[in-house]
Order: C-alpha cells, then structure tokens, then sequence
C-alpha cells in the first residue's frame, strides 16, 4: 500500500446521484432537442406543402397572408391568391398535420395499454362503424338533411366503440378480448357499410362514399380545424396526464396494478379518450390507416419508451407524415386526387411486414 502525500486528491467511486442528475439532464436536453427540431421541422412543411399545387405561390405569399389574417399586417396578395391560401390550402394542411398527429397518439396509446405492437386506432373497429355512420346518412338519407356526414360518421364510430365495450367486458376485460372484440366490430360495420352501399346507392354515391371510405381531406374548412384541434389537445394531455400509468403497463397489468395503478379505470378513460379523438378524426377525414400502427413505432426509435416524451415526439412525428403523404396525394396524378388512405397503405404496408418481422425476432 503506498501512502498518499498531503493535500493530494483521492479519487474516489462515482456518486450515485450525480450519475442519475447527469442521466437526467441528458435526457432533458434530447426530449428538448426533439422538441424543437420537430415543431420547427412541422412549422417549414406547413408553409412549404400550402406553396405546392397548380397556383404558383411562394413561402412569403404564405407567411405574408397568415400575418395579415392574425392582424400583422397587409399581405399585399390579389384576393383569388389570398383565398387559396387562407381558404382552400391552410385548412388542408392543418387538418391533415393534426389528422396525423391525433392518429399516431392515440396508436401509441393503444399498443401500451394493449402490449400490442400492431394495434392502431383502428382496432377498436372505430373506423369501420364510422364509415357505416356516414353511408347510412349519404346513401339512406337518415335524418332528412338535418344530419351531416361528419355528424353520422361520429354516432356510428360511438357506436361501434360501445359495441366493442359491451363484448370485451361480456367475455372478461382482458386485453385479448378487446382486440378480439374490436376485430368482430370492425368485421360487422365493414359488412354493414358493404351491404348499404351495394343495395341502395348508385354509381355517383358510390364513387363519392368509397373516395371518403379511403380517407379525403378535401373540402375542409377552418371549422373541421378548430374542432380536431380541440379534441387533440385534450386527448394529449389526458394521455401525459397519464404517461406514468403507460409506462407502468409495459410490465404488464398484473405488474400496474402491483405499482399502485388501476388497471380497469385506466383502460377505459384511455380507451374512451382515444375512441373519441379517432371518430372525430375520421368524422371530418374519412379513414386514414397506418399511420397510428407505424408512427409509434419510428418515435420509440427516436424518443425512447418514457410516454412524456414520446407522446409529443410521437404526435409531432404524425402530424409532419401526413403532411407530406397529403401534399403527395393531391399532386402526385394532378389534377385527380389519390385518396390519402391509398398512400399511407402503400407506404404503410411494407412497413407494417417490418414491425411483423421485428416482432417475430424479438418473441
């Protein structure tokens, strides 16, 4: 043993709380990182995909009309110019950012609560009584005119979703029978919507309901936005509100319930809240798939599995991918329109085969 002179530091073993306070700062400044790289990264899409159409129109028309439109200023743009921005574009694409965002939360929702990697918001067979609402009311006439589309799309996604809670709590609540239950739902409105449509529409009604069935986004308008917007918003903090539940149930729910969490009265606020948003959603878009089965999946890369911070990153991810998907679905075949659902299966699928291997791998 060899002594040490005096006043020479000994270098001593790592505080404990000093490695957790470091961890954790690191953790801060990537959750912080993501954030701002993501809302900037939305902020340049939005202005960029309004410029993209037939109209030639630049990032400044855009930042000039919204300005002037927030009380800013003059814009300076023609009124034709200044209502394909305002009026036809920005709705547009503001619908489809929170579209994307809504449907990637309520994906990474489900797959937790479910410990179901290939769980989406359609599921719940949502969708599908959506879709069945709004035939009824197109092709049937329910409601003589004094219900809208949008309006008979959210009774039938409500209820679908009550249907899907009756038969999971009828066989025993567990995970495995909501999705059974969710998939005998969505199976019984996509045979009701099939036999509507086939009995009493005609060639015009079936056009225009199988272009909504596979998700539109035209002909919104800033009411669709602010009403979207607001169930997002409280979606998302109900579901941060609980990100420590989430995490919790990645053990499993016999493990939450040891950690204090109920497991019953969690599943259903989650579940109800998620419902709600995804037949809001499809009420105003029609039915946009794969983006809440493979977004989650590409925010876990990004963001790790802690819910506060996957959550935003998550709906930040979304919101962005529809964006695109969107602004490539209006122009790609121009001047006719790619139902937005076609391109997201398109580029859904292949990536849905790779969440199927990943998942094999991992078993």
């Amino acid at each position: 043993m060899t002594a040490t002179e005096p006043g020479t530091a000994v270098a001593g073993p790592p505080v404990p709380g000093t490695a957790v306070r470091a961890a954790s700062g690191l953790r801060r400044l990537r959750g912080g990182t993501l954030w701002a790289g993501g809302i900037a990264l939305l902020v340049l899409s939005v202005a960029v995909a309004v410029t993209i159409g037939p109209a030639r129109i630049s990032v400044a028309d855009v930042w000039s009309a919204v300005a002037a439109h927030l009380g800013l200023g003059r814009s300076g743009l023609s009124p034709i110019r200044d209502g394909i921005i305002w009026n036809l574009r920005m709705p547009r694409t503001l619908l489809a950012a929170v579209c994307g965002a809504g449907l990637a939360v309520c994906g990474t929702v489900m797959q937790s609560l479910l410990r179901n990697p290939l769980a989406d918001p359609f599921v719940l067979g949502v969708s599908s009584g959506a879709s069945t609402g709004a035939v009824v009311v197109v092709v049937l006439g329910v409601g003589g005119g004094a219900v809208s589309v949008s309006t008979g799309a959210f009774l039938g996604a409500l209820c679908s979703f009550a249907l899907v809670l009756l038969l999971s709590h009828t066989l025993g609540g567990t995970t495995d029978r909501v999705v059974l239950s969710g998939v005998a739902a969505m199976q019984l409105f996509s045979a009701l919507t099939s036999f509507v449509v086939m009995t009493s529409a005609d060639a015009e009604q079936t056009r225009g309901v199988l272009f909504w069935l596979l998700g539109s986004l035209g002909g919104v308008g800033w009411t669709d936005v602010w009403i979207c917007a607001a169930v997002l918003v409280v979606t998302l903090l109900v579901c941060l509100g609980h990100a420590r539940t989430l995490d919790a149930f990645a053990f499993g729910q016999d493990a939450a319930a040891a950690l204090g969490v109920h497991v019953a009265r969690t599943r259903i606020v989650l579940l109800c809240t998620t419902a709600l948003l995804t037949g809001v959603l499809v009420s105003s878009a029609g039915a946009i798939g794969f983006v809440g089965l493979v977004l989650p999946h590409a925010a876990r890369a990004l963001a790790g599995s802690g819910h506060r911070r996957l959550l935003p990153v998550t709906a930040l991810a979304g919101a962005v991918f529809l964006v695109w998907v969107d602004t490539l679905a209006r122009t790609v075949l121009d001047p006719q329109e790619v139902p937005v659902g076609v391109v997201t299966a398109l580029i859904g699928v292949p990536a849905f085969v790779l969440v199927l291997y990943r998942t094999r791998r991992t078993a």
